[in-house]
């Protein structure tokens, strides 16, 4: 039987939104992306994905890097 990493994420109680939880998850899941990672993962619009990432870093969830967005 082969070993399995697996870890316990909570998602914040503060986040409502099933696009924000997703890309929250994601971005624990990756460590960073970038928008177009995102983009390209989730089929969303940067009109939809940009306001969800300022919203994840305003709560300090999320930080920008110099290659996207990296989870805290």
């Amino acid at each position: 039987m082969m070993p399995t990493n697996t870890r316990s994420v909570t998602v914040p109680n503060d986040l409502q939104s099933p696009r924000a939880k997703l890309v929250y998850l994601a971005l624990v899941s990756a460590g960073e992306a970038t928008t177009t990672e995102l983009q390209n993962r989730f089929g969303l619009s940067k009109l939809t994905l940009l306001p969800i990432l300022r919203s994840l870093v305003a709560k300090g969830l999320v930080r920008r890097t110099e290659r996207g967005y990296h989870c805290r």
